[in-house]
Parts: C-alpha cells; sequence; structure tokens
C-alpha cells in the first residue's frame, strides 16, 4: 500500500476513537443545572454559581447564570458538591452534598432572598 492509500484509514480510525472518547468523557462526567430566582419567583441573571468538590482538581468550577436564570455547570466527575449561589444584593445559598452522578444531570434550582440593603454616601 502506498502512503496515500494508508491516509484515508487512518483518519477514519482516528474520528472514531476521537468520538468515542468524547463519548466516554460524557458519560463518566455529570452536570448541575437549575434556574436562580428571588422571593416573588422572578428570574435572577448574573447569580455566580460555584461547584466545589475534592473530586475536581481545581476544587471549584464556576458559572453565571443568564438571562433567564439558567446555568449550567457541566464535565463534573461524580462526588458530593457544594454549590453556593450568590449575587449582590441577596443572601448567599449554599446547598450542600449535592450528589453528581456520571452521566446524569442534577436540577438544582435556588430562590434567593433580598440581603441587607448597603448604602455608601459620598
Amino acid at each position: 500500500m502506498t502512503k496515500r492509500n494508508l491516509v484515508a484509514p487512518a483518519l477514519a480510525l482516528a474520528l472514531v476513537l476521537l468520538a468515542s472518547g468524547v463519548q466516554a468523557q460524557s458519560l463518566s462526567s455529570g452536570t448541575i443545572g437549575g434556574v436562580a430566582k428571588d422571593e416573588s419567583g422572578a428570574v435572577l441573571p448574573g447569580v455566580t454559581v460555584e461547584a466545589a468538590s475534592p473530586a475536581l482538581i481545581e476544587k471549584v468550577r464556576t458559572a453565571v447564570t443568564d438571562g433567564s436564570g439558567q446555568y449550567s455547570v457541566t464535565n463534573l466527575p461524580p462526588g458530593n458538591y457544594t454549590v453556593t449561589f450568590s449575587v449582590s444584593g441577596f443572601n448567599t445559598v449554599r446547598r450542600e452534598a449535592v450528589e453528581v452522578s456520571a452521566g446524569f444531570t442534577v436540577n438544582l434550582n435556588a430562590e434567593l432572598k433580598v440581603g441587607a440593603i448597603e448604602e455608601t454616601i459620598r
């Protein structure tokens, strides 16, 4: 066989291996996602969501809610997580022992209550 005849099968094999690796990664990791709202039920954009776990090499993975209050923390290794929701003007919400399993999405919504209003006068 010539080099030219070997390129196509090698490329096809590389694509198959890459696709199976991506599929295996998504099946071996989980996701935490949901919506952040205030007490009245209005969605809260801009909420910082931190998922912390010893299962993470970086120890904490962060996401921010979008314009519809939704967030998603993806590619999480299986394990227990502490999830913290915080945004200025609201009390922080903390959820302990959130169990993430491979291949599944944990639906975790949060309701944040208005915190102490602070004012700086200059």
